[in-house]
């Protein structure tokens, strides 16, 4: 491992243990994908070298020779919106999906993932901040929408993501990220599903701090984390 990289991930490592620390957390509690989609194979495999097992791509094109490469050796999270024509390139090979956002795409999911005797855990994307250029579901759509996937066996609702807007100041993506909590909360309270989800995705490298206060289980770390080469 080089040494920026380990420098890297150390300063990660006390900045979660320091937000955990704010908001009366368990640093167990948080797990980072480190996203590789603007790094170089070479750099994906030192990031997995240096213990870095969970992997976040946007796009199977762009993640396609990492895997190939590097495939059995991390667990890969889907991150970025899927297209339903890639999700047979997708499934089987990513263990996570997070972008889940309607209905065309459950459909599809579930009937690749049930040729393969698969069960995937997926996160639904959620549109809290309402930018018109964030994909995701409108919150107040979630209920109905989980009521609608809710018979599909081979997926199964690990939680709910959300992009938060890029801002200048952390601290003003607040707001966002305690809704997407709120939002998992009412949706366990209303008892559509036979189990209770538990997983928060969000938070990424410019707000990452703020999303463990409010709750995120998972955070999504690329240029802060893996570098830009």
């Amino acid at each position: 491992m080089n040494n920026q990289l380990a420098d890297r991930i150390q300063h990660v490592q006390e900045r979660v243990a320091a937000a955990c620390a704010r908001s009366g957390r368990d640093p167990k509690e948080v797990r980072t994908i480190a996203v590789t989609k603007y790094v170089s194979l070479a750099t994906t495999g030192q990031v997995l070298e240096a213990g870095l097992t969970h992997i976040g791509e946007n796009r199977w094109q762009d993640a396609a020779a990492k895997w190939e490469a590097f495939g059995s050796k991390g667990t890969w999270h889907f991150i970025g919106h899927l297209q339903t024509n890639k999700v047979k390139d997708v499934i089987g090979k990513f263990a996570y999906i997070h972008s889940l956002d309607r209905l065309s795409l459950a459909k599809e999911i579930e009937k690749k993932a049930s040729g393969l005797q698969l069960q995937v855990p997926c996160f639904i994307q959620l549109n809290v901040s309402g930018e018109e250029s964030k994909y995701g579901l409108e919150p107040e759509s979630l209920i109905s929408f989980v009521r609608e996937i809710r018979g599909m066996d081979s997926i199964r609702i690990a939680g709910l993501m959300t992009m938060a807007p890029y801002e200048a100041e952390a601290e003003e993506t607040r707001p966002v990220f305690r809704g997407l909590r709120e939002w998992r909360d009412r949706l366990n309270d209303a008892g559509v599903l036979d189990y209770e989800v538990s997983e928060l995705s969000m938070g990424m490298s410019n707000d990452y701090e703020v999303a463990i206060e409010e709750g995120a289980t998972w955070v999504r770390l690329g240029s802060i984390l893996v570098g830009k080469e």
